[in-house]
């Protein structure tokens, strides 16, 4: 199987031998019985394949797994109860105290957030660094290099195979935050990133009803992150939760199709209205990262779309959000019906005042996560609400003198 469609509906799993179920089922169990004491010490052992207690393993989060990784390109995958469960076993699993992560922002404000909070309480180095400086900012106490595909909020592109490149001779790892792209629009495992990271709350599940995170890559590297993630944090994702995502994969390249359709009428209608400043979307001829975005990404730009109002100020935000009839005011993304939200006082509120402005996230920014529904529907709502930003950003008229009246 090699066309992702094709991997998204069968990678991973088959009908029931014994029941005939072509539906992947929920073992929703605790605890496995082996049997005999000589056979549970061999599965405790790893000296037999099996499974014992569903926090260390499960035939539903098997699937999962399976299919996460092939649609990758990886060669295995964990799947953990949320996208931060998962971030936390990967740092905590592969960076000792004294060692460092590096990143490239702008990130997820729960990812920096718990970068320069747990995880500096815990010894570990935390050092922001530019693209342009990514070889000075490499110390050799760097372990990990940690990026986003494209960036949340601002959809800023970094070039995955130059990045991989300077790192591989530095002797770091690198881990790439899929969410944004998936797979179906971009495979870092492919450019030379050694791990891969998801929110599988966003697009995987794509429905707005899971909670999950996933790491795929080599198995080497997973060990020590299911090590840490499941057996000492106790983060695994339960059995129904990953019979969601298992369903939700299942379309995943028709809603990639439709989100990005919708999102590119989106970005082009923003671009040309007076009360937006700036638009942020890579399929933009206009954007900083569309060259490379046009080698990185195949089958389109994603569905996320950011923009600037060119009123400026929290209150301008508020209008506008506060006005929309379609588009939903919530944080996450990647659901099938459009949400919107504020990320300023919202997904980037864990963050200084002084990083988000490094960062570009202003307080007129918003940003979109484009739906499947019709785009017709959607730039009318967004139409309105921007109308009702400009009339309400309108100055009072002046009382009319006695001479104006006559």
């Amino acid at each position: 199987m090699t066309d992702i469609r094709t991997q998204a509906v069968h990678a991973g799993e088959r009908p029931d031998p014994v029941t005939g179920a072509i539906a992947t089922g929920i073992a929703q169990t605790t605890a496995f019985a082996y049997g005999t004491l000589d056979h549970g010490a061999a599965l405790f052992s790893q000296e037999a394949d099996g499974w014992t207690y569903s926090r260390w393993g499960n035939p539903t989060t098997a699937a999962l797994q399976a299919k996460l990784a092939a649609l990758e390109g990886g060669e295995a995958a964990a799947v953990f109860g949320a996208g931060t469960a998962a971030t936390s076993a990967l740092v905590l699993g592969m960076v000792q105290p004294g060692e460092e992560i590096a990143f490239l922002g702008p990130l997820y404000g729960g990812t920096e957030s718990f970068f320069r909070g747990l995880a500096q309480r815990l010894g570990i180095r935390v050092a922001a660094i530019s693209d342009g400086d990514l070889v000075a900012g490499l110390s050799d106490a760097t372990r990990l290099l940690w990026i986003e595909t494209p960036t949340n909020p601002t959809l800023r592109l970094h070039d995955l195979r130059a990045i991989a490149t300077v790192a591989r001779e530095k002797g770091v790892l690198t881990v790439a935050d899929n969410t944004f792209s998936t797979p179906c629009l971009t495979r870092p495992l492919e450019h030379g990133i050694d791990l891969v990271t998801h929110s599988m709350t966003k697009y995987i599940g794509g429905h707005g009803d899971a909670i999950g995170g996933a790491v795929v890559g080599p198995e080497r590297l997973l060990a020590p992150i299911r090590q840490v993630g499941f057996n000492h944090l106790g983060g695994s994702l339960a059995p129904h939760a990953a019979y969601l995502f298992l369903r939700g994969l299942k379309t995943l390249p028709l809603r990639m199709a439709a989100h990005c359709e919708g999102a590119t009428r989106v970005a082009s209608f923003l671009v040309g209205h007076s009360a937006v400043r700036q638009v942020f979307y890579p399929g933009l001829p206009g954007h900083p990262g569309h060259a490379l975005a046009r080698r990185q990404m195949t089958g389109g730009f994603g569905g996320i779309v950011s923009f600037e109002l060119k009123r400026p100020g929290r209150a301008a935000a508020a209008a506008f959000l506060d006005s929309l009839e379609v588009f939903v005011q919530a944080v996450s993304l990647g659901d099938v019906g459009s949400l919107a939200c504020h990320p300023a006082s919202t997904t980037h509120s864990f963050i200084s005042a002084e990083a988000r402005a490094e960062q570009g996230i202003c307080d007129e920014l918003i940003r979109l996560s484009v739906g499947i529904e019709h785009s017709d529907d959607l730039i009318a709502d967004l139409d309105q609400a921007l109308g009702r930003v400009a009339r309400t950003a309108a100055p009072a008229a002046a009382p009319a003198s006695a001479e104006q009246l006559t």
